[in-house]
């Protein structure tokens, strides 16, 4: 059976599998996990579908991955853009063609939408990643992206 893409709902069904996601991505990046605040930003996102889309890819009954994307606006890439916020894949199914199959459904998605780019990150040590990343159509504009945290 193929991996299925499930779209989260307000019903937050799958929510904790996507959070066990979560926190292996975020151990992965070394990233600070904070389970309550990563709760509720789900919630937030889920709950409110101009904001983005959440999807989790199920492999029969085990959760192998998920992706999240978000919308903007940019005057730079001429409207509406989004941001692949957030692609995990659990080692066990990389390889696999799934990154490939979430990129494209996420491009559907904001094709339906009427957005007019997909952004994404990846960590500069990920060079396996961006080779898949640029294969799929993704340039490197060779710019930092810089954050400061406003809620902190």
């Amino acid at each position: 059976m193929p991996v299925e893409f499930l779209t989260l709902t307000p019903e937050m069904d799958h929510a904790d599998s996507v959070l066990g996601l979560m926190r292996h991505l975020y151990e992965h990046d070394d990233i600070v996990f904070d389970a309550a605040a990563a709760r509720d930003a789900l919630f937030n996102l889920v709950n409110k579908p101009e904001r983005g889309i959440v999807w989790l890819m199920k492999d029969g009954d085990v959760p192998v991955g998920y992706a999240v994307v978000t919308f903007g606006y940019s005057l730079e890439f001429r409207g509406v853009d989004a941001f692949l916020d957030e692609l995990y894949i659990s080692a066990s199914h990389r390889g696999q063609g799934l990154g490939r199959r979430a990129i494209e459904l996420a491009e559907e998605h904001c094709r339906a939408r009427g957005v007019q780019s997909l952004h994404l990150e990846v960590e500069r040590s990920n060079t396996d990643a961006q080779a898949v990343y640029r294969k799929l159509g993704f340039h490197d504009h060779d710019r930092y992206l810089l954050t400061k945290w406003i809620s902190r």
